[in-house]
């Protein structure tokens, strides 16, 4: 995984979650501990939804991480963070640690 499918990822979760989120009225952050917690929907015809909505929200907060190493990773080797971003234009490929 390159640091611009870390990127595509996230928009494209951020774009599907932020659409649950008008849907239902609450922040993800908020779903996602009432979903953990073993809370089920209200309404049976949600149930997809929430499988999805988890699902996306998880999926959000393994990429953010994986980025956030590769960031910590670009520190401690003292790059340029200027020189990891002239890279990402030019869409060089910069690998990332599953």
């Amino acid at each position: 995984m390159t640091l611009r499918d870390i990127l595509d990822d996230i928009h494209a979760l951020t774009r599907d979650i932020e659409a649950y989120e008008r849907k239902y009225g609450v922040l993800s952050e908020t779903f996602y501990r009432a979903y953990s917690a073993g809370e089920e929907p209200a309404d049976d015809s949600w149930i997809l939804d929430w499988a999805g909505w988890a699902g996306a929200y998880k999926t959000l907060l393994r990429r953010q991480e994986q980025y956030g190493r590769l960031m910590q990773a670009v520190e401690q080797e003292s790059r340029s963070l200027g020189e990891v971003i002239a890279k990402a234009a030019r869409r060089e490929l910069l690998p990332v640690a599953a």
